[in-house]
């Protein structure tokens, strides 16, 4: 699935639909370039979770839990690993009770989920506002988180 947005705005708006659509286990892979708005994302689909608490990239602590909304969120930003990705404990979130965001997952090589939403997101060359999301499931669980996204992106139309 492809959606163009215009603005962060819309790019939360988008996400909260995301967090809406969340279960418990659920994993996101956000990729994108540095400033392409993957904290951005984060912070919408808390909003969809229920989250208020500011949201911050865990750039250098590497995990952030946020537990106030309708399921745990578990943030987090593998962009500085270079090793000990198997002593975080990751599998711990990825099968939890909450959602799991990753930005920069696709560095985890083999410690990545078996199943997962990637969710791409592609900087505009010519308008700096301008993004497109690339949204795929690998997995069945995320199969079915991808058809209930587009549920609810139906209903908001």
């Amino acid at each position: 699935m492809e959606i163009l947005i215009n603005d962060p705005k819309e790019t939360e708006e988008i996400a909260k639909l995301v967090g809406l659509s969340a279960r418990a286990g659920d994993t996101i892979i956000l990729s994108g370039d540095l400033g392409a708005g993957k904290t951005t994302m984060t912070k919408g689909i808390a909003l969809g979770l229920g989250i208020e608490q500011m949201i911050k990239s865990p750039t250098y602590t590497i995990i952030r839990e946020y537990r106030e909304g309708r399921l745990p969120l578990y943030h987090m930003d593998v962009y500085r690993i270079e090793d000990g990705a198997d002593d975080l404990g990751l599998e711990e979130y990825f099968e939890g009770d909450g959602l799991s965001v990753v930005e920069w997952g696709k560095l985890l090589g083999e410690f990545m989920p078996d199943d997962y939403l990637d969710i791409t997101i592609e900087k505009d060359s010519e308008n700096l506002e301008k993004r497109k999301l690339v949204i795929q499931a690998f997995g069945r669980r995320s199969e079915l988180f991808l058809v209930r996204i587009q549920q609810k992106m139906e209903e908001k139309e």
